[in-house]
């Protein structure tokens, strides 16, 4: 292969795994005279030229992987190419966030005491996942003149809702063309 070229997919990597490839400089693509060289095992070899570096790896049947470009001169680690990818893979799984997510409590104007206790349970173990509750009281006909009445409803679902976790208010209670929402997450 020419130093010009992308190096060819190795058999058994995924097309994810192959933009990885071709990002990562190994072997014959660093760019670098002199390396900082960490063997398979994590220990260091210390600072020396690219040339024998690239013989200690091949000695050894390994890939030498640029880790890092940031300083100078640049760690290359010695190890299988394909074990190094699937590593970065893992990592980069692990910091995907999960939750966050909007999920929506629908209170009625006419709920009774006991359903908006359970309403507030539900809404409980979303907020224990991390996720944002939009609790909406939606109105209809001559509910509509009756807004503090409604109000007062969504409050008492809040308050039930504090007593089994504390919760803030991430958008205050909102007059909308159909009722009343408003947004709360965990303190």
């Amino acid at each position: 292969m020419d130093p010009g070229s992308t190096p060819a997919l190795p058999p058994n990597q995924s097309a994810y795994a192959g933009k990885m490839y071709s990002k990562i400089p190994i072997n014959n693509f660093i760019r670098a005279k002199e390396v900082r060289v960490v063997d398979e095992t994590g220990k260091q070899l210390g600072v020396m030229p690219l040339a024998e570096a690239l013989s200690i790896s091949g000695a050894k049947n390994l890939d030498l992987i640029q880790v890092t470009e940031k300083v100078e001169p640049p760690v290359c680690k010695m190890g299988n190419l394909g074990k190094y990818l699937y590593q970065l893979q893992k990592k980069e799984r692990k910091i995907k966030p999960t939750g966050g997510d909007l999920k929506e409590v629908q209170i009625s104007f006419k709920i009774s005491l006991h359903d908006l206790e359970t309403k507030a349970k539900n809404a409980e173990k979303f907020l224990r996942k991390g996720d944002k509750v939009k609790v909406s009281m939606p109105l209809r006909g001559r509910e509509k003149a009756m807004g503090n009445f409604a109000k007062e409803k969504v409050f008492n679902f809040c308050d039930a809702l504090n007593k089994l976790i504390p919760i803030k208010t991430e958008r205050e209670l909102k007059r909308e063309p159909r009722g009343f929402t408003m947004i709360i997450s965990k303190e």
